[in-house]
């Protein structure tokens, strides 16, 4: 029996009392709860001090609102019945925060009471909740304010315990998160300036963030001084650095810090990312030679690339007009079963069209839809636009109907590329019907288009007819914007104008054109920088060879020599914020130089710099154009100063335009030169160079040159156009060289180039030129029978 009653007296389910103390705080906690769980709360009648247990059971109680709990501190603080504890002021502050939604508005007036009463009431988790609430309810004014708080009681340990790194990195996430990039720049800084170094995962993806925005100069300082403070860089950091350098063309500065990578050691090892951003930034800087034998180097040590490589070889190669390689890297990116997306396909659609070769670009435009790959807008947006260029207007139109009766695949950008090529043709009338129409399928009109249109009125004739825009233009702030901008510059030009500047040049310029080798390199290097200098040491064990020689030279790129930018500058900057104003006087300076209007664009140019905006490439290019045409090369000299002191940089059109100038003055030679100046510093020859250099060089009568030139434009992958084979028909003809007139005439028509009016006229010159020479071979024919017979 004993036993037995061992075993009941071991397998007893019942649990001790609590004692007394413990029994009344419960007790009290639920009548505390129950009378301000009631609305309006009641507050009860106690005697004596609020016991700390009681306390903390009520702000611990999960079915007490948040709000009843605050009333509850309120009073039990007010009436000096309560002296808050550490462990309160947490409890209270996390069911605020928790709450749904929260209750922010008391919760910084209650931070700054425990911070002040004391320091220690507040720990770090409750800290961060507190911020991270107000981040997610977009109270960020209120975050930095609490941030403040806590930094006014610094000097106390158990302040400074609450900033810590890890505070200050939680803070930056959340402000990134909710896509302030410009607070959490602030508080990583301040961090820095507090000799702390923050959380990596913070620095990357603020860092990432920076790039994403295209705000170069705060990447740069952040850069640097995660540098100075001695910040680690893990392979994250170091692949976003190089990819930012890399697409803003520092090249030097991107191949330094895969130098740098790579002497880490196994902390920090190069990947497929790295790589793809190294060959991205080979490719911005037009560097295509050496993106394609890295590319290769990459394959051969193992690691097979990606969609994204191939990607920007392919787009690299087709910015370069080196189009034949982006076709043969996409049939390799088909071999290896990399799936090609649609940005893939219109990059590659992009670049036929700009070379000229239309049937490749209709044949793979067919070949993306069989293949289910979905063509974009974007698709046909490049497809249309291409078949206008190639003098495909009546397809370009039709296409463009079609896709409006299907009622898809037309956009803003489709209508005005359409308005654009109608102008151009001077059919303005129907331009404008199709601004009308733009509108009423609920479509912005934006500047680019409404800016087309202007110049097509203006070259019409029809100056007075820019207020009629608002009969088809209704539903947009631009048009008003444009009058108002007319009517302002209206004003300026026929105000009084200071005549201290009278008799000076527009331009002033020392030298001259000639001296154009000095402007491309201000500061020539005695080092070749050749990656290929047998005298550099080589690493046996380096899967990228190549590579690592690049590096080793990273100093040497973009060091001594005119910036120089990748695209042809646009009269339009519409992704630039605040060029409104540029913007429009690129335009009516397109209209002024239309109608040789010379001394009034470069007064709307003086008037417009002189009030502080800053020119673009474009701007200088469309004065130089003029200057070039008209001869006046030394003021066309002036301008190239002018622009390399505002330190804008030149583009491709500014090259083309210096060939023009150097070959009007027979320097066919210098022209060459400056082309070879221009490869180095990774540009490329469009159509429109060649074309360029091409008459540069027969108008000097060196047709061998020339002729070498078109055969490497063909084998460049680039078709010629009407103008390269006019070009060549003439040059030769007037060298007395028939046959080879001939020749290119007969490649003219078998290559499906239509002729045009210049053409008419340069077969009439040659037609007269084989006459001449008929005359003259039966001239001295006749002289020789006389000889004969005397």
């Amino acid at each position: 029996m004993r036993h037995g009653g061992g075993r009941r007296a071991l397998f007893s389910t019942q649990t001790p009392s609590p004692p007394a103390s413990e029994l009344g705080d419960l007790l009290l906690a639920a009548a505390l709860s129950k009378s301000f769980a009631r609305s309006p709360p009641a507050a009860p009648a106690l005697d004596g001090p609020l016991n700390e247990a009681a306390a903390l059971h009520v702000l611990r109680r999960p079915s007490l609102p948040a709000a009843s709990k605050l009333s509850f501190f309120r009073w039990a603080t007010s009436s000096g019945r309560y002296s808050p504890s550490p462990a309160a002021f947490s409890a209270l502050l996390r069911s605020l925060t928790l709450s749904r939604p929260p209750l922010l508005d008391p919760l910084r007036p209650l931070l700054r009471q425990a911070l002040t009463s004391s320091p220690a009431t507040v720990d770090p988790p409750t800290f961060r909740s507190v911020l991270d609430a107000f981040i997610r309810s977009g109270r960020f004014d209120s975050a930095i304010a609490a941030l403040d708080d806590a930094e006014e009681l610094a000097g106390s340990r158990a302040a400074a315990g609450l900033l810590t790194p890890r505070t200050y990195t939680s803070i930056v996430l959340a402000l990134l998160q909710k896509s302030q990039l410009p607070l959490a720049l602030v508080l990583l800084r301040k961090l820095l300036r507090a000799s702390a170094l923050p959380d990596t995962l913070a620095c990357n993806q603020l860092l990432a963030a920076l790039r994403k925005a295209d705000r170069r100069d705060e990447f740069r300082s952040l850069f640097d001084e995660l540098s100075q403070k001695g910040f680690l860089f893990d392979t994250w950091t170091y692949n976003i650095c190089i990819h930012a350098f890399g697409s803003w063309g520092q090249l030097g500065v991107a191949l330094s810090l895969f130098k740098e990578m790579k002497s880490k050691g196994p902390r920090v090892v190069p990947d497929l990312c790295t790589y793809n951003s190294v060959v991205g930034a080979l490719c911005v800087a037009g560097k295509i030679a050496d993106a394609l034998i890295v590319f290769k180097e990459i394959k051969e040590s193992g690691l097979e690339p990606d969609k994204f490589m191939y990607h920007t070889l392919i787009y690299g190669c087709c910015k370069a007009f080196r189009v034949d390689e982006a076709v043969r890297v996409f049939n390799e990116m088909e071999y290896n079963n990399v799936r090609a997306d649609t940005v893939v396909y219109n990059t590659l659609l992009d670049g036929l069209m700009k070379v000229r070769k239309l049937d490749e670009a209709c044949q793979l435009f067919e070949k993306m839809v069989s293949d289910g790959i979905w063509a974009s807008c974007c698709s046909y947006n490049i497809l249309i636009d291409g078949l206008f260029k190639n003098g495909r207007q009546a397809a370009g139109f039709v296409l463009f109907t079609e896709l409006k009766k299907k009622g898809q695949f037309v956009d803003a950008i489709t209508y005005s590329i359409v308005v654009q090529h109608l102008c151009k043709e001077g059919r303005v009338v129907e331009a404008l019907e199709l601004v009308k129409e733009t509108e009423e399928r609920g479509l912005v009109v934006d500047l680019v288009t409404i800016t087309s249109v202007l110049i097509g009125l203006h070259k019409s004739g029809r100056w007075d007819s820019s207020e009629q825009l608002l009969k088809y233009v209704r539903d947009t702030a631009m048009l008003p914007n444009v009058l108002r901008w007319k009517a302002s510059m209206d004003s300026l030009m026929k105000a009084p104008q200071d005549k201290g500047k009278d008799y000076t040049a527009m331009f002033p310029s020392a030298g001259s054109l000639s001296d154009i080798m000095s402007w491309i390199n201000p500061s020539p290097s005695t080092d070749t920088a050749d990656a290929n200098s047998d005298a550099e040491s080589k690493d046996d064990w380096s899967l990228t060879p190549y590579l690592d020689k690049l590096a080793d030279k990273s100093d040497s790129f973009g060091t001594n020599s005119r910036p120089l930018t990748d695209f042809r500058g646009l009269r339009v900057q519409e992704k630039r914020g605040g060029s409104f104003d540029i913007d429009m006087v690129n335009t009516y300076l397109s209209i002024f130089l239309a109608k040789g209007k010379l001394s009034v664009a470069c007064k709307l140019f003086e008037i417009f710099t002189a009030l502080g905006r800053e020119p673009t490439s474009y701007t200088y290019n469309s004065l130089l154009s003029s200057f070039v045409k008209k001869g006046y090369l030394a003021d066309a000299w002036g301008i190239l100063q002018d622009m390399g002191d505002r330190n804008c940089p030149a583009d491709i059109a500014t090259y083309n335009l210096i060939v023009q100038g150097l070959g009007k003055m027979g320097k066919a030679e210098l022209a060459s030169a400056v082309l070879d100046q221009l490869s180095s510093k990774g540009g490329y020859l469009d159509i429109v160079m060649y074309n360029t250099l091409i008459h540069a060089l027969g108008r000097a009568g060196r047709l061998d040159e020339a002729n070498m030139l078109f055969e490497q434009m063909v084998g460049g992958g680039i078709n010629p156009d009407v103008v390269t084979f006019n070009t060549l028909i003439v040059v030769h003809a007037k060298a007395g060289k028939v046959k080879e007139a001939y020749k290119f005439l007969r490649k003219m028509l078998a290559a499906g180039c239509c002729p045009n009016h210049v053409t008419d006229t340069t077969l009439d010159f040659l037609e007269m030129e084989i006459e001449r020479l008929r005359y003259q071979k039966a001239s001295i024919k006749r002289d020789c029978e006389e000889v004969d017979g005397e």
